[in-house]
């Protein structure tokens, strides 16, 4: 019996950098990763939110803070992370109600919420610039 399972033909490629991954796969874990994100960026929000709120220095140095390129480019990203998990979140509340199980469909929804979330990004992009 253990002869039979070496001779067993099983998949030897698992370069994650050759694999070509569907564009519902790729949906799916961009929506693992954006609620990665905004896990970790609750804690930078609810500090500023904090800081702001204690006093006025505090809400100028947290004004003072989102003066920085670097930390408006945070923010973006957490503002596009955030509309992302919630396109994502609304695809698959819609999925759950039975609309769009199907192959083909749930490609295009995919590519639906790519470019939904591509608008709030640039909207958000706006808001923070």
């Amino acid at each position: 019996m253990g002869k039979a399972v070496k001779n067993k033909q099983r998949p030897v490629n698992l370069d994650l950098q050759t694999i070509s991954f569907p564009v519902t796969a790729i949906a799916s874990i961009l929506h693992r990763v954006s609620g990665v994100i905004m896990f970790v960026s609750l804690a930078i929000l609810l500090w500023m939110l904090g800081t702001s709120l204690s006093s006025p220095d505090g809400f100028e140095l947290v004004v003072s803070i989102l003066d920085n390129l670097l930390v408006k480019l945070v923010v973006w990203g957490i503002l596009t992370a955030l509309a992302y998990h919630i396109v994502g979140g609304i695809r698959h509340l819609i999925m759950d109600l039975g609309y769009g199980e199907e192959l083909e469909s749930g490609k295009q929804s995919a590519r639906v919420a790519f470019v939904i979330t591509g608008v709030l990004a640039v909207l958000a992009g706006v808001l923070v610039w």
